[in-house]
């Protein structure tokens, strides 16, 4: 029945859809395992957890299942868009001043990043349990096979994999369990050197017999909480109970209006989709068609409104089983035309403080660390399915504490390390349980007739956000195919006005940017991935700046 009622839809739908899969991600190992999974008759749900394994192995500077991800779904038979909430959960024993120093100051941020203390309760085999129930085809133990091999028989070590163990390396003498794996000897390993995680490949074995639980109790949990509680460091203090209570969310995802789009991404504890629609929508009243890729002036415009949507970022977001946060408000089209009245056509924004969208309770503005992490993978099968899912373990290696062969997460320095400002408690401080924000942004865009026509997601920390909304201006806007908006240059700002990337296009566009408002070029690299619906069928693209491939099955 699905697949007569997938045929209809295909024939009634503007523009024709590929009879096959397509699959793209940061590393041509994953990919190549999401496209085994299709050729097996798997869903795109499917794929998706096998690159997600796969990256465990391969990519295990950036994303695995030692931490957590957000999992966007698009059936193509009832059109119904769902997200599912594997983001890392703080322990019972957490408390406000978790990352405060005995000075009553935030501490260093290295302090708490290489630490026990830093890591969250790893969510993305919860998550991959759900996703299977719902919209798995393969047997759970199918998934698995790809990272098994992986990690059994070994990889080629990439470049970013050797320039991220380079960095990392002189810190590994206190992390021995992680030192072994990617420099042994004191010697990090190097572009084209093979690495086998034996240990890894016996975790991944038993939870592909056994079942989740194999990674959230019993033996593997007790090897967990012995590695986190023991670190050098500050220890943490998670225990076997943690692990064996949590659970993934399903969440309703969040939806807005861009022109003749409705551009759809990840709620809370994301701050993705609120604050890409708030930029687009910003935009709205301005010809940016006309302008551009080239126009100085329409990336001064896209920058200011990206530093509006952010104040109200930094002011509103959190996890909201804990605080009120006011996702219609954020999103509500006239508060956001009100924003948009901030941005004068070619001047800069006079004031970037938040604004007070409906519904909104009072609350105090702070700054939150996240680091340029993270991976993000797309897959699309023969039936229409979709899915869209970015994954990490957070800053590079994640805490640098190592079980069973598993990198595990940092997430808990994602969370605002001062839990007061102003005498006001913050959104984003620690709580037991509470799951920290994150700009992980997995999107799907919808055309007028609500058809998909691309999904999108990128690693980079903070500027995952503009990552998705600059490639969202470029497709949409500009009329790129999806592979050149990846390669528009990436846009950021800081205290001292905006970052265009420094590369020939920004170097390009940085004067004349310069020329309206503050401007200067920065090393702001990605790692998105994306799929669109052309004429032909779907195609895959991954951002040129990585490794990644896009593959047709």
């Amino acid at each position: 029945m699905k697949k007569l009622v997938v045929a209809l839809l295909l024939a009634l739908a503007p523009a024709p859809l590929a009879a096959q899969g397509v699959v793209a991600s940061a590393d041509p190992r994953a990919s190549e395992a999401g496209r085994e999974m299709l050729a097996a008759g798997g869903s795109a749900a499917d794929a998706a957890l096998a690159m997600m394994l796969a990256l465990t192995v391969v990519e295990p500077q950036s994303s695995g299942f030692g931490g957590g991800g957000f999992f966007l779904h698009h059936d193509a038979e009832t059109r119904l868009l769902s997200s599912i909430d594997g983001r890392e959960a703080a322990p019972a024993a957490a408390r406000p001043d978790r990352f405060m120093g005995v000075d009553g100051k935030p501490m260093p941020f290295r302090d708490g990043w290489m630490s026990g203390r830093s890591v969250g309760v790893p969510g993305n085999i919860r998550l991959a349990a759900m996703a299977h129930r719902k919209w798995g085809k393969l047997e759970w133990s199918a998934l698995f096979a790809p990272a098994i091999r992986l990690a059994e028989q070994g990889f080629a070590v990439t470049a970013p994999l050797a320039g991220a163990a380079a960095g990392l390396a002189p810190a590994w003498k206190d992390f021995p369990a992680i030192g072994a794996l990617y420099a042994p000897g004191g010697t990090a390993v190097r572009e084209g050197d093979t690495v086998r995680n034996p240990e890894l490949a016996a975790l991944l074995k038993r939870i592909a017999a056994e079942g989740p639980d194999a990674f959230y109790t019993g033996g593997n949990a007790e090897a967990l909480v012995a590695a986190i509680n023991g670190s050098r460091g500050a220890p943490g203090d998670m225990t076997t109970a943690d692990l064996a209570v949590y659970e993934a969310k399903a969440r309703p995802p969040v939806c807005g209006r861009y022109r003749s789009y409705k551009i759809c991404g990840m709620g809370p504890p994301s701050s993705g989709a609120t604050t890409v629609i708030q930029i687009l929508g910003q935009l709205e009243r301005f010809d940016m068609k006309a302008m551009g890729a080239g126009s100085p002036q329409a990336w001064v415009l896209l920058g200011e409104s990206m530093r509006l949507a952010y104040a109200d970022r930094e002011k509103y977001l959190g996890d909201p089983d804990f605080v009120s946060v006011p996702v219609a408000g954020l999103i509500d089209p006239g508060y956001i035309a009100r924003r948009s009245q901030l941005i004068a056509r070619g001047d800069v924004a006079t004031a970037w403080s938040a604004g007070t969208p409906p519904g909104a309770q009072p609350r105090t503005a702070a700054v939150q660390n996240e680091v340029a992490g993270t991976t993000h993978f797309v897959a699309i099968d023969a039936e229409g399915d979709m899915v869209s899912m970015t994954s990490t373990v957070e800053s590079a290696f994640g805490s640098q504490v190592v079980a069973n062969g598993l990198v595990l997460n940092n997430e808990l320095t994602d969370f605002t390390f001062a839990p007061e400002r102003d005498g006001a408690a913050v959104a984003n401080r620690v709580e037991p349980g509470k799951r920290p924000l994150s700009s992980m942004s997995p999107t799907i865009v919808y055309d007028g007739e609500d058809q998909p026509i691309l999904a999108v997601g990128s690693a980079g920390g903070k500027r995952i956000i503009m990552h998705v909304a600059k490639t969202l201006v470029g497709v949409l806007d500009w009329g790129l195919p999806v592979g050149d908006a990846l390669a528009l240059p990436n846009l950021y700002f800081d205290r001292a006005g905006l970052m265009i990337e420094d590369n020939d296009a920004g170097r390009a566009l940085a004067p004349g940017m310069a020329a309206i408002g503050a401007t200067r070029t920065a090393d702001l690299g990605s790692k998105l991935t994306a799929l669109q619906r052309t004429p032909s069928g779907w195609v895959g693209a991954a951002d040129p700046r990585s490794v990644g491939t896009a593959l047709t099955q």
